[in-house]
């Protein structure tokens, strides 16, 4: 009787070892089920058995993903949709061009929030124009951002040349870029192309790529500001890679760029639309109120109460304001001079041909700019000696260049 026993313990053990193998397989993505042999598995199949060879840095990166983590395989995201240009590759149909309508199977809302921001068609339409977009992109972004994809190509990139905008401009403006196959950018701007990484499109220095220098100063501008000095010195603290849909201050308790413009902390909903909470046009020469002034500012100083009292935040927000106010004056000031100039016919209808065509644009898209966003964004030094004091100081200049301009026209040599 014991040896029947044990043998039917065994036998029982033994099967539902075999239905818990079997329902553990049934869960595994198909790429591991469907890849016989271990090399091929660890990225995706026979993609990987290439590209490990030829560029191997891109398996890797790929490994360490959350796509791969989850089963999502090479073809999911390089496979053709409609409307894009195949390309037979080594026995597959794949797309010539991954786009952000191949983003777009899996993460629809975070593209429609995407095309509803100034880093959709207003971004490219800065240095191109509307030429490059259909009718319907544009008329659908002109209801979000009136006058933004709706003009024609910049001036002075023109000017610069073609080497100058294809290596520069269009280097941080094709985020914005309409694709053949009618969707508009690129997701892998600021998420990368193989790591997908929601932690690299939280950094800092990932906006700061393109968001830097004189006419957009913002990377400089935090890495100057109390936020900025925290994050250096908590990064190695913080939970970057956090699911965005339950992010809370325990994984971020200091704000990077992303943490204010599309986080969900302050309980406004997560967004990929990075100007939803933007409450003034603070890239304008005058920066006027956006029409979503309100609930903008609303949303945003929701986020500053996880870490402010609402006296400190709406205390900031009138100080920032004062600054476009002033900012506002002095670059009126500025257009009048330019205004009588060319009333006077003293300068061409040719932009950029003169030299204090060029002190006027510095004027209020450095100078200007600087001000205002460094009283936005908490960053002293550019709100006084990169922003006013330049402002002062080119205002004089300014004053200076136009008599005389007037002068030698009084008295024009022979």
């Amino acid at each position: 009787m014991s040896t029947f026993r044990s043998v039917f313990i065994a036998v029982i053990l033994a099967t539902a070892l075999i239905v818990a193998a079997l329902l553990i397989n049934r869960e595994r993505p198909a790429l591991d089920t469907e890849r016989p042999e271990a090399d091929m598995v660890a990225a995706t199949g026979r993609c990987a058995t290439c590209h490990r060879e030829e560029t191997p840095a891109i398996v890797v990166e790929y490994e360490a993903s959350r796509h791969a983590s989850v089963g999502t395989s090479c073809l999911d995201c390089h496979g053709l949709q409609d409307g894009q240009e195949s390309l037979d590759h080594r026995g597959f149909t794949i797309s010539a061009s991954v786009t952000a309508l191949n983003c777009q199977q899996c993460h629809s809302s975070q593209y429609d929030e995407f095309l509803r921001s100034r880093h959709a068609a207003p971004a490219f339409a800065a240095v191109e124009g509307a030429e490059p977009f259909t009718e319907e992109q544009v008329a659908f972004s002109e209801r979000y951002h009136p006058g933004a994809v709706d003009r024609p190509p910049n001036t002075l990139a023109r000017l610069e040349g073609a080497s100058a905008i294809a290596s520069g401009c269009v280097s941080c403006h094709k985020i914005g870029q309409p694709n053949t196959d009618g969707s508009i950018g690129t997701c892998t701007s600021c998420h990368s192309r193989h790591l997908a990484s929601v932690e690299l499109a939280r950094l800092p220095t990932t906006c700061g790529q393109c968001h830097m220098g004189p006419d957009h100063s913002q990377i400089e501008i935090y890495e100057e500001s109390t936020h900025g000095v925290l994050f250096n010195a908590q990064r190695d603290e913080m939970n970057l890679g956090a699911d965005p849909r339950r992010l809370t201050v325990a994984d971020m308790p200091v704000p990077t760029c992303a943490t204010c413009h599309m986080s969900g902390l302050g309980g406004v909903g997560v967004t990929h639309d990075t100007s939803e909470r933007l409450s003034y046009w603070l890239f304008a020469a005058v920066s006027e109120r956006r029409p979503t002034y309100v609930q903008a500012q609303d949303n945003m100083k929701a986020v500053c109460g996880n870490c402010h009292t609402a006296n400190h935040t709406d205390a900031f927000y009138e100080e920032a304001e004062a600054v476009v106010e002033s900012t506002n004056e002095r670059v009126l000031e500025a257009k009048d001079i330019m205004d009588g100039l060319y009333e006077a016919d003293l300068l061409t209808p040719a932009p950029f041909d003169e030299p204090i065509e060029f002190t006027y644009f510095d004027y209020w898209h450095y100078w200007g700019r600087t001000a205002k966003h460094g009283a936005f964004m908490g960053g002293a030094d550019f709100v006084q000696w990169h922003g006013n004091y330049q402002l002062l100081a080119q205002l004089v200049e300014l004053r200076a260049l136009a008599e005389e301009l007037r002068t030698r026209h009084a008295s024009p040599t022979e």
